[in-house]
Formats: C-alpha cells, sequence, structure tokens
C-alpha cells in the first residue's frame, strides 16, 4: 500500500535511529552549486557546521540550470520522454554535484561520503516525476554519521519498490531534506538559496519588501502555494506534519535568515505577512461532471489542482499548474466536459495569521483594488488568506498597491522570531 507523505512518520519505528542531538541537515539549491567555486563553498559551509560538533547531512540540486538542460535534452530525441527513462536521466544532475561537494569537503581534509536517494534509503512510491517519499531508512546514513563522516545525498529523487529510480517534482530537493531530518531527529533542517530569506513580496516587483524573521507553518503554506519559490510546498507540509524546524537563509552570507515555526497563539501578530503572486497556472471553467466525479479524476492523473470555486450548480472553476496542461485536458476529455482554459490570469494573494483577528482586511483589499481600477476575479478565502485572479498586466501593480495599503514596507518589525 502507498502511504502519502502527509501521513507518513518516515523511517520511524523501523529503520530509522533514535533521534539524537547535534544532527544539521543543510539543503542546497541549485544557485548554491552553480559552479566549481560556489560548490567549494558550500563544502567550506558543511565542514565549519562539522568543526563545530554537529552530525551533518547536506543535499544538493543539480548545478544551475542542469535539470533544464536535461530535460530540452530528452525533448530532443523524443516528443514525448518515457517518465521512467526521464526520472533515470534527471536524477543524473544531481548526483554530480552530490559528487563534487563530497569532494571539495575532503580537499578540506574531513571524511565525506556522497549518496543517491536509493543509497540513501529514500523509498517513494512509483509515480514517474511527480513521486511521494513512502519511507526513509537512514541505516546507512546513520552508520556513516557515527564514522564522524558528512554525509552528501542526493535531492529530488529515491527509489520506488520495484527498484525504479523516480523523481520528486520541482523544487524535489526541499521535501528530501525535510524527510531526512525528520527521519534522523535533526534539530533543525536549513535550507540555503539564493535569497535571505522570505519576504513580504517578491523583491523583484516591490522595492521596498522586507524579510521575515519568522512564519508559521499555516502562513508558509499559503506563501508556498500561492506562488513563493523559497520553498517547495511539499516539504513545508512535511515539515509541519514531523515538526521539523526550518531556517531559510542564504548562501551567499552568514546573517539569519527566516525560521518557519508552530503558531504561538499568545504572541500578538501582525495582520498581514506577505502578499504573493503567480503567473504558471491555468483556469479552467469546467460544466458537466459532478465534483465526486471530476477531482478524483484529475487526482488520478496527478494534476495538482489549486484553487477550486462552483459558481453555479454545475459550474465548477478550478486552477492548475501550467505544467499540467496537457495532461489536464486529457482528463477533461476522456470525461466528456464542456470546457474552457484560461492562461492569461494571475494569481494575487495576501497572508496572515494575524488576518483572523484584525478586521478590516477584506475592506481594505478590495478598496485598494477598486481605487486602481482593478477588477478581481475568482476570489477564494481561507482563515489566513485572500486570493483572486487579474490579467496578467495588472498583477505587478496589484501586489505594489496591496504592500504598500498593508504597509509591509515601513520600518517597523514585520514580525519577531
Amino acid at each position: 500500500m502507498t502511504v502519502s507523505e502527509q501521513t507518513l512518520v518516515p523511517g520511524a519505528g523501523r529503520t530509522a535511529a533514535p533521534p539524537r542531538l547535534g544532527t544539521v541537515v543543510m539543503k542546497f539549491g541549485g544557485t548554491s552549486v552553480g559552479d566549481p567555486e560556489r560548490i567549494k563553498r558550500v563544502a567550506g559551509r558543511l565542514v565549519a557546521a562539522r568543526e563545530a560538533g554537529a552530525r551533518v547531512v547536506g543535499v544538493v540540486s543539480a548545478m544551475g540550470r542542469t535539470t533544464d538542460e536535461l530535460i530540452g535534452l530528452a525533448r530532443e530525441v523524443a516528443s514525448r520522454p518515457d517518465p521512467r527513462e526521464l526520472d533515470m536521466l534527471l536524477s543524473t544532475g544531481e548526483r554530480i554535484s552530490c559528487a563534487l561537494v563530497a569532494m571539495a569537503a575532503r580537499e578540506l581534509g574531513h571524511e565525506a561520503i556522497s549518496l543517491t536517494g536509493s543509497q540513501a534509503g529514500i523509498i517513494t512510491d512509483s509515480v514517474h516525476t511527480k513521486a511521494k517519499i513512502v519511507e526513509v531508512r537512514a541505516t546507512r546514513i546513520n552508520a556513516a554519521l557515527d564514522r564522524a563522516q558528512i554525509v552528501l545525498v542526493a535531492g529530488f529523487q529515491g527509489m520506488s519498490a520495484t527498484r525504479d529510480i523516480t523523481t520528486l517534482g520541482r523544487g524535489g530537493s526541499d521535501t528530501t531534506a525535510v524527510a531526512l531530518a525528520a527521519a534522523l531527529g535533526a534539530d533543525a533542517c536549513e535550507i540555503y538559496t539564493d535569497v535571505d530569506g522570505v519576504f513580504t513580496a517578491d523583491p523583484r516587483v516591490v522595492p521596498d519588501t522586507r524579510k521575515l524573521a519568522a512564519v508559521t507553518y499555516a502562513e508558509m503554506l499559503e506563501l508556498a502555494a500561492a506562488g513563493a519559490k523559497v520553498l517547495q510546498l511539499r516539504s513545508v507540509e512535511f515539515a509541519r506534519n514531523h515538526g521539523v524546524r526550518l531556517h531559510v537563509r542564504s548562501t551567499f552570507g552568514d546573517e539569519p535568515g527566516t525560521w518557519v515555526i508552530e503558531e504561538d497563539e499568545h504572541v500578538e501578530r501582525a495582520a498581514i505577512s506577505g502578499v504573493t503572486h503567480t503567473v504558471e497556472e491555468a483556469v479552467y471553467r469546467v460544466q458537466g461532471p459532478t465534483p465526486a466525479v471530476l477531482f478524483p479524476a484529475l487526482a488520478g492523473a496527478h494534476v495538482n489542482v489549486d484553487t477550486i470555486i462552483q459558481t453555479s450548480s454545475d459550474v465548477i472553476v478550478f486552477s492548475a499548474p501550467l505544467e499540467d496542461r496537457g495532461t489536464t485536458a486529457g482528463v477533461l476529455d476522456e470525461l466528456g466536459a464542456s470546457w474552457s482554459e484560461r492562461d492569461d490570469l494571475g494569481k494575487v494573494s495576501i497572508v496572515g495569521a494575524g488576518m483572523k483577528s484584525h478586521p478590516g482586511v477584506a475592506a481594505r483589499t478590495f478598496t485598494t483594488l477598486r481605487d486602481l481600477r482593478i477588477e478581481p476575479q475568482f476570489i477564494s478565502t481561507s482563515p489566513i488568506k485572500i486570493a483572486f485572479y487579474v490579467p496578467h498586466g495588472e498583477v505587478e501593480e496589484a501586489v505594489r498597491a496591496l504592500h504598500a495599503a498593508f504597509e509591509l514596507g515601513s520600518d517597523t518589525e514585520v514580525r519577531r522570531g
């Protein structure tokens, strides 16, 4: 039986050792290992943590744009690359950077060993290109840590029960790192990237955006789902479900980043923590199948549905990633649905745990949009989020205006850690 990441305690009870003090998992993204000099700096960070007394596990992504280049190469030889073979190909990127970082750590005088996802004991389901972790068998990692070795694990990959290589989808190295941290009982999981932490908005869109000292798991889930690319959504779900403390910080500096933490109900929260956006979704209007028929069919095809709105008794609106549009169209046609797709809309979301106790957030949001003559479409809410769609050309204007309306760029501290 396949067990989802959302219900799994990875490696617990059977193969993982009891929690150990002083274990840290450090994950480095593609820009962090983009060239030999950066690889040496990553090795230096791992060595410094080891010399400080920690048991160190490093998880690395493929160098730079290696994954995109491999996908392009696959499409040059096959119009629709076989998913199993694509996973075999894509998993090589992380293996390259993993081995290089281990070599660089050894050059600095420390024992290090590189492991593929399968060698590290990461067992997944059999869904190629979007696999979920079923179990982490951490025996080999713990043995290496007991020998005082720095352990490098190739991110983004694992092995199915049928011993096929699988990959975890875009950003999957984040999930690898969090799963290992849970299985090893690590003190923290540090996510190193090319930004300083989690910000109140995309700095490329809002010049006066500010770094958050801390966000709750719930806020980070909403931010990740709404377009913030600093953490993969599944990795945040995994961390929340298994109590893994996350620290998002820059590879290129030593300043503290953003901690992702449990919510403390006794701490006063700002009404809004951030404004985020995405233009990488398509919005579908579907007539015909009922929700009980439509969404199981999409789930069976591994389409990641986000916003869902039922506009009438027989019309459903939902969004899904652009990368899933071919699969989505196939499902809708197979169901005999009457449907249309829009890819000219972007989603803007405002997120904040304090929204629950601060009245007037919705009023300020929609007054701000009205003043800009922006008409929001397909509005959806949760206790800590308001999201809506606008044409691509109005997305950035809406983000900047809402960021200013909620004074997120002011000199006051946005969130105390």
